[in-house]
């Protein structure tokens, strides 16, 4: 069909995936490599394998609703949704499961607006949200792993053991903010009672950590360059799907 965004035309998968077309093409590899090409029963897919990927990213890239987003690729509103739910899943990043013994991580919890109220909460920011905690590679910058979504509401401190991130990552030295007391994590020195000012070297360490935990935050604004991530729409887990891929997505693209 003529006048359709597809992933033939280079030009369109810079401008809907924030990928290079050989980051794509990647992508499109690992995909038929997991059989997301496979001959499926019932009715065939409208789309090749590269417009279906294509549409996905760009959904959560674009957050625009189905009815916006599918006749921008030739399909009907229910292929679209089709496409995505079984797409989205496949497209997740897969946590590191070994971590080499220098290796330094930083954790910490970021809020995604989710409408769907059986799995959000409302946080401090007073809307319906819901809890990721994202763990970053501090040397690479490399998101590693992501822990199940909780409820806004939830703390980090209680987030990170609860939403399987903390059991991810073993034993590996993880720094975090303040938030995250009696963790285990490394997290700021704090003064004593009755302690006017931190001694000097307590001081300068705290002035470091800040700089290097920074990375996370840093991630985070990446991340969040897709749109989906300030106002999810999709239900169940979809927000965890979507999480998942554009941490992938985010490391394809620091991956060059």
């Amino acid at each position: 069909m003529a006048g359709v965004i597809t992933a033939s035309e280079p030009s369109w998968i810079a401008l809907f995936s924030g990928l290079s077309p050989r980051q794509f093409g990647k992508l499109v590899t690992v995909l038929r490599r997991q059989g997301a090409n496979a001959v499926r029963k019932g009715r065939p897919w409208s789309l090749p394998l590269e417009d279906r990927a294509l549409l996905v990213v760009a959904y959560w890239r674009t957050n625009l609703t189905m009815r916006q987003l599918a006749p921008l690729f030739g399909a009907s509103k229910s292929a679209a949704d089709r496409i995505i739910d079984h797409l989205g899943p496949m497209l997740a990043l897969q946590p590191r499961k070994r971590f080499a013994k220098d290796t330094v991580l930083i954790v910490d919890g970021t809020l995604v607006p989710t409408r769907d109220h059986t799995i959000a909460e409302r946080s401090k920011n007073y809307r319906y949200s819901t809890n990721h905690q994202v763990v970053i590679d501090a040397d690479t910058r490399l998101v590693v792993v992501v822990g199940r979504p909780l409820a806004g509401n939830r703390n980090d401190c209680k987030a990170w053991e609860e939403s399987g991130a903390k059991a991810a990552v073993g034993n590996t030295v993880t720094i975090a903010d303040g938030g995250y007391p009696g963790t285990g994590l490394v997290i700021p020195h704090r003064r004593q009672r009755g302690q006017s000012e931190l001694p000097a070297w307590k001081d300068d360490h705290n002035k470091s950590h800040k700089q290097i935990r920074a990375r996370v935050e840093h991630v985070f604004a990446r991340m969040k360059t897709w749109k989906i991530l300030r106002d999810c729409r999709l239900k169940g887990d979809g927000v965890h799907h979507a999480m998942l891929g554009i941490a992938r997505m985010h490391n394809l693209t620091l991956a060059g």
